[in-house]
C-alpha cells in the first residue's frame, strides 16, 4: 500500500491539508477520498515515501554482536 497526501477544498469551501489515504494507486486513493468528502475539489496530491531507517538491526548485526561478546568472555591461553 502506498500513502497519498491530499490537499482538498470541501464543498463547503474549507481547506483540508495533509489528508493521508493509503491505497494501491492514485486512482484508488482518489476514489476513497471522494467517498469520504463528496464533491470536494482536489488541489494537490503527493505520493508519500515511507521513512527510511538510517540504522537498522539485522541478523548479521546480531551475529556479529554475539561473536564480539563471546570473544571478550573467553579467557586467553597464555
Amino acid at each position: 500500500m502506498i500513502k497519498f497526501g491530499f490537499k482538498i477544498k470541501t464543498r463547503g469551501g474549507t481547506l483540508v491539508d495533509n489528508l493521508m489515504i493509503a491505497a494501491r494507486d492514485r486512482i484508488e486513493a482518489e476514489r476513497k477520498l471522494m467517498q469520504i468528502y463528496h464533491h470536494c475539489e482536489i488541489l494537490d496530491c503527493n505520493e508519500v515515501q515511507p521513512a527510511v531507517k538510517e540504522e537498522g538491526f539485522d541478523l548479521e548485526s546480531a551475529i556479529n554482536l554475539i561473536g564480539k561478546e563471546s570473544d571478550r568472555d573467553t579467557p586467553s591461553k597464555d
